[in-house]
């Protein structure tokens, strides 16, 4: 049988009990057994695998109910154990849900009350399930430099960083904000052989004008006011290894000229100085613009371009790598509960078709701050759809159904996101494919699994 089934085992010496339960449990799990003592109940669970037990507390046996809860979940800690008492033993109850009981019931049993309780259960072992599943892939995904992602479209930007990052190729890498263009520039230094060497990073779009020819090509003491000593910049501090470049367009028109020419000749001065250092970096920029408009506005140099962009990398935004969500939510859950010493906590389906099904406008980054604020403010174990931002719950509010499952959840979304790629783009496939941030192979392979002709 498969381990995803969900198996009930009821333990009672009352065979009208036991009958009476297996009876109105129907349809409630895809396997009921009954056992009428704790030896028969224990052979059982030697024999197959159980995923709820309900046992009497008071059983005439040498063993009551709370040592067959214990001796349960010595032999199989994850197994769900609810416990049946008469209204005088309550105390017993509550004891036996120290020993690890999930919950009680009290006698006279209500039937319906006894099936909500089995389907919490079964809705947590579901959600084990599916943790585990996640946690399984996570293991098993494809994992360069902490860039997690199993989709087409990452497996296409895994390849080329493979290939590219052996080289001394010069790689633009074009993406939105919070797509992870850092981690694959770090990636193409991991795997280089400069991955000795510094790997420096600048952001040049937060960096005043005045200030950037001192931060990457360092001044002289004395150059300007408040240069109190000699400062190496960027190109010296990397110098043997890799030097990465952030939001490369929104450098000024001097400023680009200054980088071109060190580009060109490989050599620099200080701020200040008259020395002629050279410059033994690799560079790797990235931009979150489209510098095909720059150039046609005449804001970025197109000989800059061509220099910079010799291998470009294009990172698909976290909206059109849907599939990849879970895999994601899963690895920063064990991440944050690690590093703010929290339990693990676990995503509730429901919760999980909101996540899949937002926009994430900030992408990775986004999607990676809502999680670590999940784990910091939230005290349960369970992350359900009402924990999440008010924004995600709105927005998935009118486009998620709750019948929708997962997977179709995913395949919709990707199916709506590339039928508006290929109007956008005149259904020229090259043009989607760039757009979308995938290769034209994975584009076709989608195309006819989602009959997009």
């Amino acid at each position: 049988m498969s381990s995803d089934l969900f198996r009930v085992l009821i333990v009672d010496d009352e065979p009208n009990i036991r009958s009476g339960l297996a009876k109105g449990l129907v349809g409630a799990a895809d396997l009921l057994e009954t056992a009428g003592s704790p030896d028969e109940a224990l052979d059982k669970f030697s024999k197959d695998l159980y995923q709820l037990v309900i046992a009497d507390v008071r059983l005439n046996s040498n063993m009551d109910g709370i040592q067959l809860v214990r001796e349960i979940l010595h032999r199989r800690p994850q197994t769900a154990v609810i416990v049946i008492t008469a209204h005088g033993t309550v105390e017993t109850a509550v004891e036996a849900m120290r020993a690890g009981a999930l919950d009680f019931i009290s006698k006279p049993l209500d039937l319906n009350l006894v099936r909500q309780q089995v389907r919490k259960a079964r809705e947590h072992y579901q959600l084990l399930i599916e943790n585990q599943r996640l946690r399984n892939q996570l293991a098993n995904a494809g994992e360069i430099s902490n860039i997690i992602g199993t989709c087409a479209a990452m497996q296409d930007v895994f390849h080329q960083i493979r290939q590219v990052a052996v080289t001394e190729a010069t790689v633009m890498i074009h993406g939105e904000s919070g797509t992870g263009k850092e981690l694959v520039a770090r990636a193409l230094h991991d795997l280089s052989d400069r991955s000795a060497a510094p790997f420096v990073a600048v952001n040049l779009g937060a960096m005043p004008e005045a200030l950037l020819e001192s931060e990457l090509f360092g001044h002289e003491k004395g150059a300007f006011s408040g240069a109190m000593r000699q400062k190496p910049g960027c190109f010296e501090q990397a110098h043997g290894g890799t030097l990465f470049l952030d939001e490369v367009t929104e450098m000024s028109s001097k400023s680009q000229v200054d980088l071109l020419r060190v580009l060109e000749a490989r050599q620099f001065t200080r701020v200040g100085g008259e020395d002629i250092l050279q410059s033994d970096v690799r560079v790797i920029s990235a931009t979150n613009k489209s510098v095909d408009e720059l150039i046609d506005d005449g804001t970025f140099r197109d000989d800059l371009f061509y220099r910079l962009n010799v291998i470009p990398i294009h990172i698909p935004p976290l909206r059109q790598r849907r599939e990849d969500i879970p895999l994601l939510v899963e690895h920063f859950l064990q991440h944050f509960c690690d590093r703010h010493h929290r339990p693990i906590k676990q995503v509730a389906p429901e919760a999980m078709q909101i996540l899949v099904a937002s926009h994430w406008p900030g992408n990775v980054r986004q999607l990676r701050n809502v999680v670590e604020r999940l784990v910091v403010t939230l005290t349960g174990d369970v992350i359900h759809g009402d924990d999440l931002p008010p924004e995600l719950q709105m927005r998935a509010g009118a486009t998620v159904a709750p019948a929708v499952t997962l997977s179709q959840s995913v395949e919709e979304c990707e199916r709506e996101t590339i039928s508006a790629a290929l109007a956008a783009s005149d259904f020229h496939r090259e043009k989607t494919a760039k757009r979308l941030g995938i290769s034209v192979r994975t584009l076709h392979y989608k195309m006819g699994r989602y009959g997009l002709h």
